[in-house]
């Protein structure tokens, strides 16, 4: 089939939205926050085939592809409707989640610089063992804010927005603030929310960022979320934090330059 019987066009996310939810159904594994912003970031494309819905793709601020998804039925295009979109779209880079198997085919085909951005993680389903904690974890409240953006300065930013939404967690010890639980549920996924953590640099290397993870999952739990969660791949620190609160990760986020080299270079 010649590329000219293939057409591409703007659309909204509403309107391509049964595409989207057949690409999250064929993932391996969930993704977090830090790319779903840049998802929903970014300008979406429908192609499609006379009457067919072949596929769609997105570009974060005109350059970064963030989505690339061919139906099963049309897979045999996706290597030529791929290198289109790449060619046409000036695209200059991408974010590539290995728990996509189709897009992590295609960048493999090409002369990509591949970088490691980040871990993605998902909840073990393990029960931690260990004593009872006496620290207070509960929804920040209003009267919360100021020792919020004083411990935690710009971890995240829009800190009232976030504790009126219900996103942000206190951890503390008497009137001290231990460090804070962050909690963004999915736009795109039902029932996913991803987690993260800031901790009091007083209180560093105290099991506090731990502790504050292994409450986050607790609060998933009891609310029937399935919790999420990411850290850049060589913050070493965060990822044993992670991993010791019992998410564990089998996902990696690739950065990938579309220029002629190699990964090892």
């Amino acid at each position: 089939m010649s590329q000219k019987e293939f057409t591409i066009s703007a659309s909204p996310i509403a309107d391509l939205r049964h595409l989207v939810d057949e690409y999250i159904v064929q993932l391996s594994s969930p993704i977090d926050s830090f790319l779903e912003d840049h998802i929903l970031g970014s300008s979406f494309y429908i192609i499609r085939s006379h009457a067919d819905d072949v596929g769609y793709f997105a570009i974060h601020n005109s350059q970064r592809l963030t989505q690339f998804y061919i139906r099963h039925a049309w897979r045999m295009h996706a290597q030529s409707l791929f290198a289109r979109v790449i060619d046409e779209y000036a695209v200059k880079c991408l974010f590539v989640p290995t728990c996509d198997e189709g897009l992590v085919s295609l960048v493999i085909d090409q002369d990509y610089v591949i970088k490691k951005q980040a871990y993605f993680f998902q909840d073990s389903r393990l029960e931690l063992a260990g004593g009872s904690d006496q620290n207070e974890f509960r929804l920040a409240a209003a009267s919360d804010l100021p020792v919020i953006e004083q411990v935690c300065v710009d971890f995240i930013g829009d800190y009232a927005k976030r504790i009126e939404r219900g996103e942000i967690f206190v951890y503390c010890k008497g009137s001290e603030l231990l460090g804070i639980g962050v909690f963004e549920k999915s736009k795109l996924v039902e029932g996913l929310g991803s987690i993260g953590m800031f901790t009091n640099e007083t209180y560093r290397r105290q099991g506090i960022g731990k502790a504050i993870i292994v409450a986050l999952r607790g609060w998933c739990k009891e609310h029937g979320v399935n919790p999420v969660s990411g850290c850049w791949y060589y913050n070493e620190a965060s990822k044993k934090t992670l991993e010791s609160a019992g998410m564990v990760t089998k996902t990696r986020l690739l950065h990938v330059e579309v220029i002629s080299g190699t990964a090892d270079e």
